[in-house]
């Protein structure tokens, strides 16, 4: 956390840069534009997203996109991200990594939204005001200065300690845990013709990875989709079923639980500009 005075300078715009354009990374995003901040949320090339209706990466596919509310554009250079932090009429979404942001100057909130399970992280905190790490292995005063817990009954703010590690499950939906997701078979090029929100028969073909077939786990309709023409790495989750029955949709929108990650995550901010101030302890490691 840096000790300049005053976490919100004046008059400029309070910039968020969110690292990841998963649906949790565009709740966390949409929550954090809301407050106010002018927010940049850069791909994370690793990791094709899966929920591609609950997310902003789209919009460097299909050019803008709204959802509830809140409008996202691709940047797809400096001069364009910071116009659009000055006039904060949409979030910006850019292939631009972290090395390249740095160019936009003072970083007051940097979130680490990637929710990269098993990686080693690397310490971030030099690179903004605040720095928040969402998900396993994060560990406040040592990678971040907050992390947040994002596992499903446990979503909240963590100060001491780290997260949990990653454990393998997923939280239920309509009953139906890990056993809804389609993996990659092997590495190679993903092919697909279905559509998100599309009605599947479970055992159905949904597209080739790397020449091999790979069929709908369950019966539903398709959650989540990797878009079709990507590389992926073998055991990547590639598609995902909602087997509810005739239910509001569950691939529209911001999810439920991105929505509880994304107000710890405002939390978490709110914490370290207490401990900036000299109103709250400081986060420490055990």
């Amino acid at each position: 956390m840096r000790s300049e005075s005053g976490f919100v300078p004046s008059g400029r715009v309070p910039l968020a840069v969110v690292l990841g354009t998963n649906d949790v990374a565009s709740a966390v995003a949409h929550a954090l534009f809301q407050a106010g901040y002018g927010v940049v949320m850069s791909r994370d090339p690793g990791q094709p997203v899966l929920r591609r209706t609950l997310a902003f990466d789209d919009a460097l596919v299909c050019g803008p996109l709204e959802i509830e509310g809140v409008l996202a554009r691709p940047a797809h250079g400096l001069v364009d991200l910071l116009h659009a932090c000055m006039e904060r009429s949409a979030i910006s979404v850019t292939v631009m990594e972290l090395g390249e942001l740095l160019c936009l100057g003072l970083i007051d909130v940097l979130v680490d939204a990637r929710m990269r399970m098993r990686a080693l992280k690397v310490d971030v905190r030099p690179f903004a005001r605040a720095t928040i790490g969402l998900g396993p292995g994060f560990i406040p005063g040592r990678h971040v200065d907050v992390a947040v817990e994002t596992a499903p009954d446990l979503i909240g703010v963590v100060t001491d300690g780290a997260t949990l590690a990653a454990h393998g499950r997923s939280a239920p939906l309509a009953g139906a845990g890990r056993e809804r997701f389609a993996r990659a078979p092997a590495a190679g090029l993903w092919l697909t013709d279905r559509a998100i929100g599309e009605g599947v028969v479970q055992g159905a073909p949904i597209g080739t990875c790397g020449g091999a077939l790979v069929a709908a786990p369950l019966a539903g309709r398709l959650r989540g989709l990797v878009r079709s023409g990507v590389d992926v790495s073998e055991g990547l989750k590639i598609a995902e079923v909602d087997p509810s029955p005739e239910e509001a949709p569950s691939w529209i929108g911001l999810a439920p639980r991105a929505r509880a990650i994304a107000a710890a995550t405002l939390d978490a901010v709110r914490l370290v500009q207490a401990m900036e101030a000299g109103q709250a302890p400081a986060a420490h490691s055990h």
